[in-house]
């Protein structure tokens, strides 16, 4: 398998204290740029750091109105654009997405990737503002759809759960934090408040631009430099990772009108994407739950009936396993039980070269298909810089081959049960 040969190799440079991460490539016959800011995971910045993504948005300097925003992006050929926000351990990333046609492949000669640039510089740089301030109608009309969002999370009985599962296992850390703020925040940001947290943001933070495309380095470079400039004095992010001894397992029942349980086991694995045992830890999460040959799947649901989904992931920055089923509450302990068997066979290394070898190529094969996407290309580099270990696909993949059950079983004796969540009905007893 290490004959795959796949990588993912970005040339790197600075550009007005940004890092400029540049793939030219024949295979896209669109370019795809993302803007990666990033901020601390923390109470004081999150609400005000999701707000600011959805204003960002809405209008620049240029384009006030939301609607010339948009006839811009048509006019660009019907270029994709977004902001939004993702947490990434205990960092939160603001994310701006533009995907524009090669110019290459237009009849007439538009200067089109220089056109974008200036279009993502002013997103960027150039907001629309009001009195030295975010404009009012647009802050006030993204607080509310804001709070709606935060508010709506209940309705996603599956998300809810992993929400209420991470709040209860990270109490206390920054981590417990929903990527979109709080609804107690909102109250009290305005206009100006917000602008001078943007001004603070753009000036201090790390920066990440990506571009992947049929693109000249040097030409990209340029638009760059021209095109995306603010003074900035980078301030170097100190994340402190929070490292938790589980002293007791927690169990916590919520009760909302629910006809199915969800049932959330939160693990700590003490293991994360920049450690020797990642690749390890990506195959024992395989086994065990991530795909529909795992021993959750196949024990718990299928032999036991006792799930209609039972799936685990990991969160590799924060170092957490997830567990996550849906159940007939009348089968909670019976569950947990069978939940807790399935990772003690995995701790000793109860595993088929069947399961063995079938993770090993679904996981490969998850990897190689990163390489048909521009932004899980972007995605998988940037895990690298945050972390600080620059994995090579092609490397990552021959240690997924050379994964032997004595590795799993070590880092499987890592991970620890932190919290059982279990969502149930109002019904019933205790």
């Amino acid at each position: 398998m290490s004959t795959l040969a796949k990588e993912i190799v970005f040339e790197t440079s600075i550009v007005n204290e940004m890092n400029l991460h540049i793939m030219p490539t024949d295979k896209f016959k669109t370019t795809t740029m993302v803007v990666l800011i990033q901020q601390e995971l923390s109470e004081q910045f999150v609400t005000k750091t999701a707000l600011l993504a959805m204003v960002m948005k809405r209008a620049t300097a240029r384009f006030p109105e939301t609607k010339q925003l948009r006839e811009y992006l048509d006019y660009l050929y019907g270029a994709i654009f977004d902001v939004d926000v993702m947490k990434k351990g205990e960092r939160q990333i603001v994310q701006i997405y533009l995907e524009v046609p090669n110019e290459k492949f237009l009849s007439e000669r538009t200067p089109l990737l220089e056109q974008t640039i200036q279009f993502l510089g002013e997103v960027m740089t150039k907001p629309h503002l009001e009195n030295g301030a975010f404009a009012d109608k647009y802050v006030s009309t993204e607080k509310e759809s804001l709070r709606k969002r935060i508010e709506s999370i209940v309705d996603d009985k599956m998300k809810y759960a992993n929400q209420r599962v991470t709040e209860e296992m990270c109490k206390g850390e920054p981590y417990a934090l929903l990527v979109n703020g709080r609804v107690e925040d909102l109250a009290a940001i305005n206009g100006k408040g917000l602008y001078e947290y943007y001004q603070q943001l753009i000036s201090q933070n790390p920066i990440d631009i990506f571009v992947v495309g049929d693109v000249e380095t040097k030409r990209v470079q340029e638009y760059v430099k021209k095109h995306i400039s603010v003074q900035r004095t980078v301030k170097p992010m100190q994340i402190e990772q929070s490292v938790k001894k589980v002293e007791e397992v927690k169990e916590v029942i919520d009760r909302l009108d629910v006809t199915q349980g969800k049932l959330n086991i939160g693990c700590r694995t003490h293991i994360t994407y920049k450690d020797e045992e990642y690749p390890a830890l990506l195959i024992c999460n395989g086994v065990l739950g991530g795909f529909p040959h795992s021993k959750l799947f196949v024990n718990v649901r299928e032999k036991a009936s006792l799930a209609y989904y039972a799936v685990s992931r990991l969160e590799s920055h924060k170092g957490i396993l997830m567990i996550m089923s849906g159940i007939e509450v009348a089968n909670f302990a019976k569950a947990v039980s069978i939940i807790k068997e399935q990772l003690e066979l995995v701790r000793n290394g109860q595993i088929s070269p069947g399961e063995l070898e079938q993770t090993k190529a679904t996981l490969t094969n998850q990897f190689t298909e990163l390489l048909d996407s521009p932004r899980m290309m972007i995605d998988f580099s940037y895990n690298g810089i945050l972390s600080g270990n620059k994995r090579q696909l092609d490397t990552l993949l021959g240690e997924l081959q050379q994964v032997t059950i004595e590795q799993i079983k070590q880092v499987a004796a890592k991970v620890e049960l932190d919290t059982i969540y279990l969502l149930r009905d109002k019904k019933g007893g205790a």
